[in-house]
């Protein structure tokens, strides 16, 4: 998935870069180790030893000012409508957003390049010509908050916690670490398994890094309202569970003049609001409640901007492209199901979607259809299998549809009637191969039961989507029909795989990795709260997730990943929504902002400042 900054504001504490190693970036030979300044997959790292700052940051950005804005993604174990835990690193509870902001990595990424990563609390990583083991060298100068050091041990404490304890995203992730320890206060020693994946050193350099001293006595496992121990540049200020958050920039933070944080962190106080409703959370940005908005709904980014602020300038609204793969979004099967295990029946639901006609009358033909789950990337397949790609399918053709060795599937072009009778025809085709009959108006699965599908939801934002494709299911004689349920018990039910269909938006990365276990591994179907909720489960997933970890260069992991996509496609686990290359936002003119952006990314909020003379001008100062 997307390599994410984690202690980036704009992230809402996503859990860190994944990203690979370069065999030659500029590294120095010693005592039979190589060491660097940072890490990167497949090329030379952009930005050399000794370098000041990222190139898309203003190194003389203001601090001051206030940031509000409302939680747009999760991790771990947060959710968009409430919080009533402050540690968000653990299956229980709902985390707070933002709180990745109080704790500090060993390194930390570049917006410039996809898969980069330079020293944060680690001012260099010492890594054996196996590369089964690596040395990071800690800064002595790192501090917790309360002043405190932070040494190896607390960076071994916490590698080995969320190994042991953490969401089951993190245990995942680090399977193959076989150990960690300190060997010295600067000196954190961890070694890999030889199974070890290619991205593995990495998402351990990403991780944070929590309190040793702190956490002695307390139940790691354990929802709090007391907030951890941080060094981040940000600790908690002001919340009331469920309502609202708010951090407090760290003046004297230790770690505020280093190259991966000049030009960054610019804002005083950081707000992150909460609303149940996406309408009364737009209504509170017009009313100037949150300063800064990203938009996902085209209705609203069409319509809903014609209000005085805008009109007299005060609020801007702009489109920034974004060279990052897009989202993953669907409506995913959980295949746990007995009516959702045979491919056919998943594939004749899926042609009961009407995208285009959604798309001309609901999203003012603003989006693109979704086809691929690598989508936007040159890791999407096209056209017939290459030799490469047949290299690494053919082991497993017997176990694999016929289709995963031809064009790959895409979703029909509809006549954009809203209930294409052709496509409609041929869902009832593929349901009846599959064993269902219809009686009456019902249409009945194998086992004789009636066919009725829950549409799992937490808001109600996605209903003009959904009802259509509902009753074009309904004319097909399935019961089809949408659950909202809040917030705290759609998080329930989805850690423990209890629903049919539900949407969910995954976030693409340009380097993907060990992150794809925990999405489409076969161990990850069985693990509650992992993000494999169609319970995906395939020997040849497996075999392609691994290949994709440990590849060497570009031009294997593309491959890798495209023969991967060729797999997921045929199997028909979702009904792919739609996409867009760019973000959409909004602001209170109160905000500046570096003359470039980094190429990954808009850069938004995360690189910008408070501008007490604009805030003035419109009557915010």
């Amino acid at each position: 998935m997307r390599s994410f900054n984690r202690r980036a504001v704009l992230q809402a504490g996503a859990a860190g870069a994944i990203v690979s190693l370069l065999p030659d970036s500029g590294l120095t030979q010693s005592a039979g180790e190589t060491e660097t300044h940072g890490l990167s997959a497949f090329g030379e790292l952009k930005y050399p030893t000794g370098f000041k700052h990222f190139d898309y940051v203003n190194p003389q950005a203001p601090k001051g000012g206030a940031l509000v804005l409302q939680i747009k993604q999760t991790t771990g174990n947060q959710n968009f409508d409430t919080f009533n835990t402050l540690n968000i690193y653990v299956l229980r509870g709902d985390g707070a957003a933002g709180m990745g902001a109080t704790f500090d990595s060993l390194m930390a990424g570049s917006g410039d390049e996809p898969d980069a990563l330079y020293g944060l609390v680690a001012r260099s990583v010492r890594v054996s010509a196996d590369k089964l083991t690596y040395r990071f060298i800690l800064r002595p100068e790192a501090r917790f908050h309360d002043g405190s050091k932070l040494t190896a041990k607390d960076a071994a404490f916490s590698l080995n916690v969320l190994k042991e304890k953490g969401h089951p995203v993190y245990r995942a992730l680090l399977t193959q670490m076989a150990s960690a320890e300190a060997e010295a206060d600067d000196v954190l020693r961890v070694q890999f398994t030889p199974q070890r994946s290619r991205d593995l050193h990495l998402v351990v350099a990403g991780l944070p890094i929590l309190s040793e001293r702190y956490w002695q006595g307390k139940d790691f496992e354990a929802s709090t309202l007391e907030a951890p121990l941080g060094s981040g540049p940000y600790k908690v200020g002001k919340f009331e569970t469920g309502r609202f958050i708010e951090f407090e920039r760290v003046p004297d933070y230790w770690a505020k003049d280093l190259p991966v944080n000049v030009g960054q962190n610019n804002f005083d106080r950081i707000r992150w609001e909460y609303f149940r409703d996406r309408t009364v959370a737009f209504e509170a940005f017009k009313n100037g409640t949150l300063n800064y908005h990203e938009e996902y709904t085209s209705r609203i980014w069409s319509t809903g901007y014609d209000f005085p602020a805008v009109r007299e300038g005060k609020v801007k609204k702009e489109e920034i492209s974004n060279d990052s793969p897009a989202t993953i979004q669907g409506w995913y099967f959980n295949t746990r199901r007995e009516a959702f295990k045979d491919p056919r029946i998943r594939e004749a639901i899926g042609l009961a979607f009407d995208f285009e006609w959604t798309n001309a009358n609901i999203m003012f033909g603003l989006y693109k259809r979704t086809t691929s789950y690598f989508e936007n990337s040159d890791m999407k397949a096209t056209g017939m299998p290459s030799p490469e790609e047949l290299a690494l399918l053919e082991p497993f053709r017997s176990q694999l549809p016929a289709s995963v060795f031809g064009e790959p599937p895409v979703p029909p072009v509809s006549d954009g009637s809203g209930q294409d009778r052709r496509l409609l025809r041929r869902a009832d085709e593929l349901l009846r191969a599959a064993g269902c009959k219809r009686e009456g108006g019902t249409l009945k699965l194998p086992n004789g039961q009636p066919f009725r599908i829950e549409f799992l939801d937490f808001q109600a934002a996605l209903q003009p989507h959904t009802q259509p494709f509902q009753a074009n299911l309904k004319r097909l004689g399935i019961d089809a029909f949408s659950r909202v349920v809040d917030a705290a018990q759609y998080q329930r039910r989805m850690e423990e795989f209890d629903f049919d269909m539900a949407s969910r938006n995954l976030v693409g990365g340009s380097t993907p990795g060990d992150s794809l276990r925990v999405v489409y591994g076969s161990q990850a179907a069985k693990t509650p709260g992992s993000r494999n909720i169609a319970g995906i489960s395939h020997p040849a997933v497996d075999t392609l997730v691994e290949t994709i970890a440990n590849a060497e260069s570009r031009q294997e992991l593309n491959t890798a990943c495209r023969a991967l996509d060729r797999i997921l496609r045929s199997g028909h686990y979702w009904v792919p929504m739609w996409y867009r290359a760019s973000e959409w936002i909004a602001y209170w003119d109160q905000f500046s902002r570096p003359e470039r952006k980094p190429r990954f990314g808009s850069g938004a909020p995360g690189t910008w400042w408070y501008d007490a003379e604009k805030a003035k001008r419109i009557g915010r100062g």
